[in-house]
C-alpha cells in the first residue's frame, strides 16, 4: 500500500501534468460521478494537495475531486489519450491536450465542494501530515503525550491516520528502528528522550523518504553500500523487509514479527526494552 510519500510524489507528477491546460475531458468509472464530466470539462485546476494518503484535485469551480488509493489504487500520467497495457480497471481519468492522468483500481472516489470538505470523514479528521512543512517536532511530540494517544501501542498509533497522517507500514517499523523504541511499547512506557525521538523520526524519514523516492536508510551509508554494489532492494531501508538480516548498526539480525495485524521489523538490540 502507498504511504504518505508515495501519494505526495503522485500528486506532484498529476499536478504537473494536468494544471497547464483546461480540462478537456474527465472520465468518472462510478454512475453516480457521471454528471460532473460535463459539469467539470472545459474547467482549470487550481492545484493537487494531500493528506496523507487522501489526494485533493482542486478546480477553479471550487468543486475538488477526492480520491483515496487504499490498497491497489495507482495513478499514471501519459501522453493524451494514450492508456497503459494493464489489467487495472481505470476508475478516473482527466485529459486535456497533452497529457491524461488516469487512476486506476482506486474505489474511495467523491466529487466534494469546499463545504463538504469540512465534514469529510477523512480528509476533516486525519490528524497533523508528518509532510507539511508547518508541521513541527513539538506538534508531534505533544501528539504523542497527548492523553487520547499515550497509552496506546505504538505498532497501531503509528497507522492510525487520525493520529498522524501519512505514515504506513514501511513507515512505522523505520520510525520505531531510528528512535530506539521496541515496537511492544506504547508512549507512556517511553522515556522523554525516545518520545522526541520518535516525533523527529517520523518528520524525518517521511520527508527523506518522499525526496529520495522511498529510501529510508542513512543516506551516507546508502552511498557506500551502492559503491560496494548493494541493490536498492538491499539498502533502502534500516529494517523492514530484513528480516533474518544484520542490522545495519550493531549486525544483530533483524526480527520479524505480526503486531496490529500488520508485519513489522526491528532490531531485537538497538530497539531493546528499557
Amino acid at each position: 500500500m502507498p504511504e504518505g510519500p508515495e501519494i505526495r510524489r503522485a500528486a506532484d507528477e498529476v499536478e504537473r501534468a494536468i494544471t497547464r491546460e483546461p480540462v478537456q475531458e474527465i472520465f468518472f468509472a462510478f454512475e453516480h460521478l457521471k454528471p460532473y464530466e460535463r459539469k467539470l470539462r472545459g474547467d482549470r485546476i487550481l492545484n493537487v494537495q494531500t493528506r496523507g494518503k487522501g489526494m485533493l484535485i482542486r478546480f477553479a469551480c471550487q468543486l475538488n475531486i477526492y480520491s483515496h488509493n487504499q490498497l491497489y489504487g495507482l495513478w499514471y500520467v501519459r501522453k493524451a489519450y494514450e492508456f497503459p497495457n494493464t489489467k487495472r480497471q481505470l476508475r478516473l481519468a482527466i485529459h486535456n491536450s497533452q497529457k491524461s492522468a488516469l487512476l486506476y483500481s482506486a474505489s474511495d472516489i467523491e466529487v466534494l465542494r469546499e463545504d463538504e470538505l469540512l465534514q469529510h470523514p477523512f480528509w476533516s479528521q486525519v490528524g497533523p501530515d508528518v509532510l507539511d512543512s508547518a508541521t513541527t517536532v513539538e506538534q508531534v511530540t505533544a501528539r504523542f503525550l497527548d492523553h487520547r494517544f499515550h497509552r496506546r501501542r505504538l505498532v497501531s498509533l503509528l497507522l492510525d491516520q487520525k493520529f498522524l497522517c501519512g505514515l504506513g507500514n514501511y513507515l512505522r517499523s523505520e520510525v520505531l528502528f531510528v528512535a530506539g523504541v521496541h515496537p511492544s511499547l506504547r508512549p507512556v512506557d517511553c522515556t522523554p528522550e525516545q518520545v522526541s525521538g520518535l516525533a523527529k523520526a517520523a518528520i524525518a524519514l517521511s520527508r527523506q523518504s518522499y525526496t529520495t523516492g522511498g529510501i529510508t536508510n542513512d543516506l551516507n551509508l546508502v552511498a557506500q553500500l551502492k559503491q560496494q554494489g548493494y541493490s536498492r532492494a538491499q539498502y533502502r531501508f534500516y529494517v523492514f523487509n530484513r528480516d533474518g538480516q544484520p542490522c545495519w548498526v550493531c549486525q544483530t539480525p533483524i526480527e520479524k514479527d505480526t503486531l496490529g495485524g500488520r508485519r513489522i521489523y526491528y532490531c531485537p538490540r538497538c530497539q531493546g526494552q528499557r
